[in-house]
């Protein structure tokens, strides 16, 4: 594949994307829930069209994303629609193609929300986002549950806005949302969220208002390194017990359960550079490609891909694999322990989540293809960029 399309390469396994989505499906089919998987870990059309083919709602955070759920057929009714800061224009499509709900972040939002909703004639459900104070064991950047967090509504001002929820004449406030951060895998930091959201639940029901939706959000962790992330069985094990008796609808939002080893990123060795200090890998893809070791210090196992030289031959070292962009913080992996010639591929693993979602062209260099496959067949399902595609929205000035 990386000879036919070329490098940089994503490549995803769409018997990878179903069987987590079921794996997920199967644990919790008790509580038949709503299974919204969350676009932005990898929204690609494909992957998305293959996901509802299955059943699947999907998560959405922008108005770009309720345009690619659109493009897939995606029924309205399976669409949430989070994101702490909606414009009226996104408030407004998606009230028009008539989403299942909007995930609430703050009081303003909400306000906004019922407004927008007023002048569309339109009642739409809502859910309050919580935010329970729960610290998990996780990259900062990527904890959501937090007091110092941008998400969310703390407990005690959630619980005023449902007591007086009947100001709001164009929203349904029935729903309660709780996501606490990605890459999570351990279940405590979940079971003690829900125990917080669980008690606010039932000191609603006191007051005579009931919780239509518990949408219990996405953050289940997937081996990287050597993680040992609980599997679904073992979550929903643990989850279920402390909702079933609520008589809630339940959401649950996935997207790198499901996404994360369902991909890889193949990438081609340029040079070789030794120094007094350590060697250098220099590799095509690069940071704008796969921005999280960056971005985040995260670890994705590299390897080889099958090599003609005997193993006895390869001189492993300790390397850094870096690519060709202008930073220091440009690198796949650091202080690892391979061998690779120049000319051969390496293959980036665990790349299937928020690799081409969040790439760029920084340094104007091109965005990677993607390639799907299915069955004993691939499918090119995004062409690499060209030059042109870079500037197709700028202007010359004439000085």
């Amino acid at each position: 594949m990386a000879d036919k399309f070329g490098t940089p390469l994503y490549i995803y396994s769409q018997r990878s994307f179903i069987d987590r989505f079921r794996e997920i499906k199967r644990a919790f089919s008790k509580l038949n829930p709503l299974i919204c998987y969350s676009v932005k870990a990898n929204s690609n059309l494909s992957i998305l069209k293959t996901l509802v083919k299955e059943g699947a709602g999907l998560d959405i955070v922008s108005g770009g994303e309720l345009f690619r759920a659109k493009k897939v057929n995606c029924p309205a009714g399976r669409i949430v629609y989070a994101s702490v800061g909606k414009t009226e224009e996104e408030i407004r499509d998606a009230l028009d193609y008539g989403i299942f709900m909007f995930n609430v972040e703050s009081e303003s939002e909400l306000k906004k929300i019922d407004s927008v909703s007023g002048m569309a004639k339109r009642k739409v459900k809502v859910s309050l986002r919580v935010n329970p104070g729960i610290k998990p064991d996780t990259h900062a950047y990527i904890t959501t549950g937090k007091k110092e967090n941008k998400f969310g509504i703390s407990i005690e001002k959630a619980k005023k806005i449902f007591l007086k929820k009947v100001k709001y004449k164009n929203l349904d406030i029935s729903g309660i949302h709780v996501h606490i951060g990605s890459q999570i895998t351990d279940s405590a930091p979940f079971v003690k969220a829900v125990k917080k959201v669980k008690r606010l639940i039932v000191e609603l029901a006191r007051n005579k208002i009931k919780i239509k939706y518990f949408n219990l959000g996405g953050g289940l962790g997937i081996v990287y390194y050597k993680e040992k992330p609980q599997t679904a069985k073992e979550f929903a094990k643990k989850i279920i017990p402390l909702i079933a008796g609520l008589k809630c609808g339940i959401i649950l939002e996935p997207g790198r359960f499901i996404a994360g080893n369902s991909g890889i990123l193949i990438t081609k060795v340029l040079y070789l550079k030794d120094t007094p200090v350590k060697r250098f890998i220099i590799v095509d893809a690069a940071m704008n490609d796969l921005i999280r070791p960056a971005l985040y210090g995260a670890y994705h196992n590299i390897a080889p891909l099958v090599s003609n030289r005997k193993p006895a031959a390869r001189n492993q070292k300790r390397v850094d694999v870096v690519g060709p962009v202008c930073e220091s913080g440009d690198f796949l992996g650091k202080d690892r322990i391979m061998s690779a010639e120049e000319g051969e591929y390496l293959a980036v693993l665990g790349a299937g989540a928020y690799g081409f979602s969040m790439s760029s062209n920084y340094n104007s260099r091109l965005r990677a293809a993607e390639v799907l496959i299915r069955g004993n067949k691939v499918y090119l399902v995004r062409k690499r960029e060209v030059y042109k595609d870079l500037i197709h929205n700028e202007a010359v000035l004439s000085l």
